[in-house]
């Protein structure tokens, strides 16, 4: 083969780091965002937080004035140590004599000055001290300002209880065993066998000392009993059946508690199925002292442990507030979110004007700060454009709510913003609008069409909270089936299939129409 020159013409697109990082902050949730700041104002020197921010004068009239200023400051300072060791030698202080507390930074202006004080990203500053605390004389009950709001865990509850208890060493220890083995809901999560096996493993006990092994387990048994018996009543139950019995035993004695019993020991599955005649038959009760079962049943706590579990922080933070303008409504953003950024003058006037081989690399940590700041100001301002769009097009929602909702596709915004539709997904993914009904995803406000008798289309969403108002007001006695929930819809004009209305009951977490039937 001959080497030979050829020229071609071709298109390709270049993904430059800067569109790279464009497209990625255009994904990222609030949250996300927040920490990709953070990194990047640990990384480089150039950005900076408004809230940081301080402003340098410079001059030689500046700096003589600041000099002027820092003498005033330490005379200031030397008197008052004077008068602080006069004060500690008369017996007035309780302070060693020539400390002062400035010297430690303890005053938010002379941690100014010393550049000691730190502003989190979030306006957060740092807990106060233990110097704080003792002097307001609470150092003894002192907790962390994160756990302050937290109250005490099911376990807490359950070992203040054992402390009022007369019991000997080795009962009480067997019962704070017991308590370690709780779930959140309040439930062993091992059985007894289990628990016993793992002690024994523990206190080394031979596999033929099937003595101490009895003793052991006959201990864990009796614990268990104790422990059943302290608040929440259910706690320490294997299951949901034992953990029903244990707080009917708490009830007077009835016909309704004696069928309830029975229901909660064998016959759970018959009751969530609603069949009368196989409970009637089961347990021998007529159906007006099972209808009374059920209501003691229902008015019990499955779950012993749900009081003191300590729900994770889901709160949700929205990117868009939707707020009423004129006869419309308008998108805004949530100025909670949006980061207060800048650079940093001091670095950039320090390499203006330099032109050697290390002001070149600084001039690329200053560039790219600078398109990390543009960035995050494109990724708002698509957000803002897409959710006005959004609110422009599903004006019915915002005054009607969910029934009113239109169909809408990504490819529709797209084509009116002159974006393409992968940004539309991005933007739309992980980021909220709070509306006068509620706070939703952007993705919320999209969904398929069905066909109407009117030749329109019904958003599938609308037909969702239509299905729900129609399961809300059925007969409790006679629940519409989903066979019924279609010629229901359909008599509205709504073409949707038995299928579909059954996925859009599982979506909606709706039980079947056999489950939803009372007793």
């Amino acid at each position: 083969m001959k080497p030979s020159l050829q020229v071609r013409l071709s298109q390709h697109l270049a993904l430059t780091p800067q569109l790279q990082q464009s497209i990625r902050l255009l994904q990222l949730s609030t949250l996300e965002l927040h920490q990709e700041i953070e990194q990047m104002l640990e990384s480089n020197p150039f950005l900076d937080t408004e809230e940081d921010h301080a402003p340098m004068e410079f001059g030689l009239e500046r700096v003589s004035a600041a000099a002027d200023a820092g003498a005033e400051r330490e005379k200031s300072k030397l008197s008052e140590r004077e008068d602080g060791a006069a004060t500690a030698s008369d017996g007035g202080s309780d302070e060693p004599a020539g400390v002062d507390s400035a010297e430690f930074g303890s005053t938010e202006r002379d941690d100014w000055e010393n550049g000691t004080e730190r502003d989190d990203f979030d306006g957060i500053r740092e807990l106060p001290s233990s110097n704080s605390a003792s002097a307001s004389g609470d150092n003894d009950d002192f907790e962390p300002a994160d756990g302050a709001d937290n109250g005490p865990t099911l376990q807490d509850h359950l070992r203040r209880q054992l402390l009022g208890m007369r019991l000997s060493a080795e009962d009480a220890a067997a019962v704070m065993v017991l308590i370690e083995s709780l779930d959140e809901d309040g439930y062993l999560a091992d059985p007894l066998a289990e628990i016993a096996e793992r002690l024994a493993a523990g206190m080394d006990l031979a596999e033929d000392d099937a003595e101490q092994r009895d003793e052991l387990m006959d201990r864990l048994r009796i614990a268990l009993k104790l422990l059943q018996s302290l608040e929440p009543t259910g706690v320490g139950a294997s299951g949901l059946g034992d953990c029903l019995c244990l707080q009917l035993k708490e009830l007077p004695k009835s016909p309704a508690r004696d069928a309830a019993m029975k229901i909660c020991r064998s016959h759970l599955e018959l009751l969530a199925r609603r069949d009368m005649k196989k409970l009637v038959s089961a347990t021998g009760a007529d159906e007006d002292t099972l209808r009374e079962a059920q209501a003691l049943i229902v008015a019990c706590e499955p779950k012993p442990g749900r009081p003191f579990t300590r729900a994770e922080a889901n709160i949700v933070v929205p990117d868009v507030i939707v707020i009423k303008s004129g006869r419309g409504f308008k998108a805004t953003l949530n100025p909670d979110v949006m980061p207060k950024l800048r650079i940093n003058d001091l670095y950039a006037q320090a390499i203006r004007g330099q032109r050697n081989g290390s002001a070149s690399g600084l001039s690329a940590r200053l560039q790219e700060a600078r398109w990390f700041m543009k960035n995050i100001l494109q990724r708002f301002d698509t957000i803002l454009r897409v959710s006005q769009a959004i609110v422009e097009r599903q004006k019915g929602f915002f005054t009607h709510g969910e029934i009113a909702m239109k169909p809408l596709v990504l490819r529709e915004i797209a084509d009116e913003l002159g974006l393409h539709e992968s940004t539309i997904s991005r933007v739309t993914t992980a980021k909220y609008m709070a509306t006068p009904h509620g706070t939703f995803e952007l993705k919320y406000f999209f969904g398929s069409s069905l066909n109407t008798d009117a030749g329109g289309n019904a958003s599938s969403t609308a037909v969702r909270a239509l299905l729900k108002q129609l399961v809300g007001n059925e007969d409790p006695a006679k629940p519409l089936s989903d066979s019924q929930l279609s010629d229901m819809l359909g008599e509205q004009g709504i073409t949707v299939a038995r299928r579909t209305v059954a996925k859009y009951r599982e979506a909606l977490k709706i039980a079947p129409a056999n489950l939803r039937k009372t007793l």
